[in-house]
């Protein structure tokens, strides 16, 4: 793959999502080694060849100048919301047996609008996932009540001993390496390192691995653990792996969805918890191959050949 090929298949990405990106992050999320002027001159083809559409300082395969304000705008929302996911994440991450926080979804990507969740990727001790998933999804009901449950969407769940994500694509490689780290004691790091694949998807993107707040340990968190511990702590960490499994099992063959109208549905093991990869995940790839040869399709008809 040349490097408009690779260009044109990054924009196609973030395309799906009408989101354009600049000279820099083009250069970020290409799968090969690309120099600033190198990058420019490809856009500059690209754009001639009316593959690529220029907005300003944006690039999109859309020419749809709504696009760079409909962005700028969700930027701007995620400037105030962030600082909300850090103080949260700080307090979140008090909870028993939790080693590290990261924002993650779109608010990671420096994205929001009016009707945005703030989602947190959580590591926790080996064998204790399902406990401290439980108290902390206990918690959450209370937001409930006063209306601020889209603030603590703790949706994806692993702990120490499976650090490396399993499923290796685009859309993983794009989550992962857009992970905004926020606390941890060196768990954060760790993660990181278990998922150094993604350098073979983006080895041009510079990860920021360090947690922004290496949080020691409270006296309350250490209550909490050493509480908890003295009870048989593995078997009720099976048994509320066991019941939650269930619970979500039947919510998928109900087919219910949440409240944007997608597919519930929780993928389990002893050391991880995250959204079914055959949902959303899955419904975004086949989105992504398809834009792809449409515009491969596109470009055979644009460039003229010699």
């Amino acid at each position: 793959m040349d490097n408009s090929q690779s260009a044109l298949r990054t924009l196609v990405y973030f395309d799906l999502f009408d989101y354009p990106l600049t000279l820099e992050e083009i250069g970020l999320f290409m799968d090969r080694k690309v120099t600033p002027d190198e990058l420019t001159f490809v856009m500059n083809q690209l754009s001639e060849q009316g593959l690529v559409f220029p907005h300003g300082e944006y690039f999109s395969l859309k020419n749809a100048e709504n696009l760079v304000s409909r962005r700028k705008t969700g930027n701007q929302l995620a400037s105030r919301l962030l600082p909300i996911a850090f103080r949260i994440s700080s307090f979140l991450f008090h909870f028993p047996f939790v080693r590290g926080i990261g924002i993650s979804g779109s608010l990671s990507k420096n994205f929001a609008d009016e009707n945005a969740d703030i989602d947190y990727f959580i590591i926790t001790k080996a064998n204790r996932l399902w406990i401290t998933r439980t108290l902390m999804h206990l918690y959450k009901k209370l937001t409930f009540l006063v209306g601020r449950q889209h603030f603590y969407c703790m949706n994806y769940y692993i702990d120490e001993e499976a650090l490396a994500i399993q499923e290796k694509n685009v859309y993983t490689a794009v989550e992962v390496a857009t992970l905004i780290p926020v606390c941890g004691n060196g768990s954060m790091e760790n993660f990181f390192t278990a998922n150094a694949w993604i350098d073979d998807y983006y080895p041009n993107f510079v990860i920021d691995a360090e947690s922004r707040k290496n949080s020691g340990h409270s006296w309350f968190k250490r209550s909490m653990e050493f509480l908890i511990n003295i009870f048989p702590a593995n078997k009720l960490d099976n048994y509320l792996m066991k019941i939650t499994t269930n619970r979500w099992k039947r919510k998928e063959a109900a087919q219910q969805v949440n409240y944007v109208g997608r597919r519930m549905g929780l993928h389990t093991d002893k050391h991880f918890s995250k959204p079914n990869p055959n949902h959303l995940q899955k419904q975004i790839l086949v989105m992504y191959e398809t834009r792809w040869r449409e515009i491969q399709e596109r470009a055979q008809l644009l460039v003229p050949s010699y």
